[in-house]
């Protein structure tokens, strides 16, 4: 199922996101969308937790969880969880215009990458209600420091809860430097701007099909 979004409504949404789109219905429904999937999915990840206790050691030797600091709603802080796919570093060397790190993640982590795997921990962000399944996707937060202050569109886009997958995730992949994470910005404002249940639901299916056929990084 592909999201059909031209670059002229894109465009055209970022010069004008000032106000969000969807109903106080929509919102409410897509919370406790959110709450629901995510307990669902709590036994799916305790699951995956004990086997990854069990395979890290051979597999990818260091801790179970990376935690990192990502921009949220209204650009405040909080701490993303993921399962580990690096070699045990806690600080992010690349800068916010550099190409995404690939030498440092283990192959068992490529595995976890590829498969989303890594991507189930948080859930447990959703259930703080930092996060939404669906939303822009949170950035590294001293990178996100410097979109805010590059990007005019980047701001923006921190009006709602950011989200494990989203538009721009779905359609663009994973942006690097200052022109990508533009693209993604504009994406995302579309995405804040035109949201409702038929967006919702499209981008759901989009993201299933995306874990499904392992596509992407």
């Amino acid at each position: 199922m592909t999201v059909y979004v031209s670059d002229r409504q894109i465009a055209k949404a970022s010069k004008v996101a000032t106000a969000i789109g969807g109903s106080p219905l929509f919102w409410a429904s897509k919370r406790c969308f959110d709450i629901v999937t995510s307990l669902l999915l709590l036994p799916l990840l305790a699951l995956f937790a004990i086997i990854l206790l069990v395979v890290n050691p051979f597999a990818n030797r260091g801790p179970l969880f990376f935690v990192q600091i990502r921009m949220g709603r209204d650009c405040r802080a909080f701490k993303a969880y993921k399962f580990r796919t690096m070699h045990g570093e806690k600080m992010v060397r690349r800068g916010p215009n550099d190409p995404i790190e690939s030498c440092g993640i283990t192959n068992f982590g490529k595995f976890l990458r590829k498969t989303r795997i890594d991507e189930l921990p948080q859930i447990l962000n959703v259930l703080q209600g930092k996060m939404s399944l669906i939303g822009p996707r949170p950035d590294f937060f001293t990178h996100a420091r410097a979109f805010v202050r590059a990007i005019p569109e980047y701001r923006d886009r921190h009006r709602i809860r950011p989200g494990i997958s989203g538009l721009a995730q779905v359609e663009l992949g994973y942006a690097e430097g200052f022109a990508e994470t533009r693209t993604k910005a504009q994406a995302d404002l579309y995405y804040i701007k035109n949201a409702g249940f038929l967006l919702e639901l499209r981008l759901i299916g989009k993201t299933i099909t995306t874990i499904l056929t392992k596509a992407g990084v």
